[in-house]
């Protein structure tokens, strides 16, 4: 008996922790959403509300992976990307903007102890950083489609 797991092994064993995440991630909404019912506290409130859009977001692309392993191979061709490229060369810019604008007011906030909005634009600063990692893993995608 080899070592290895077959192909279906492995898409079984990926849907399988899958399914499981996303019952986490299920459970996370609703313990969110309790919390946001039961506090009045701004802050609290908005890291939840972040929270629970997150894992929303977490529980739809899961379910696109399973969908690919277990339906449809999900795909992505020079065509798709071909077709609105230049739309997300434009917004690749407005995301470099808006981490550039998170980064000079946190440089406006050094040496004050404006905590809360240090808190949250820092977050901001991380999630604008993260679109622009996505957007540039799809550039990368794009650039090896083309030999």
């Amino acid at each position: 008996r080899s070592l290895k797991m077959s192909v279906k092994e492995l898409q079984d064993k990926i849907v399988s922790n899958l399914k499981t995440w996303q019952k986490v991630e299920d459970a996370t909404i609703l313990q969110t959403s309790e919390i946001i019912s039961k506090t009045e506290n701004p802050v609290i409130r908005m890291i939840m509300e972040i929270i629970r859009s997150d894992s929303l977001n977490h529980h739809r692309v899961q379910q696109l992976i399973v969908h690919g392993l277990r339906e449809e191979t999900t795909t992505l061709n020079t065509d798709d990307l071909t077709e609105v490229w230049s739309m997300i060369e434009k917004h690749i810019e407005m995301e470099k903007r808006t981490a550039e604008l998170a980064r000079a007011c946190l440089t406006s906030l050094e040496g004050t102890k404006l905590v809360i909005p240090e808190y949250f634009l820092n977050y901001l600063l991380e999630d604008e950083e993260k679109h622009d990692r996505l957007l540039d893993n799809l550039s990368k995608i794009k650039k090896g489609m083309y030999p």
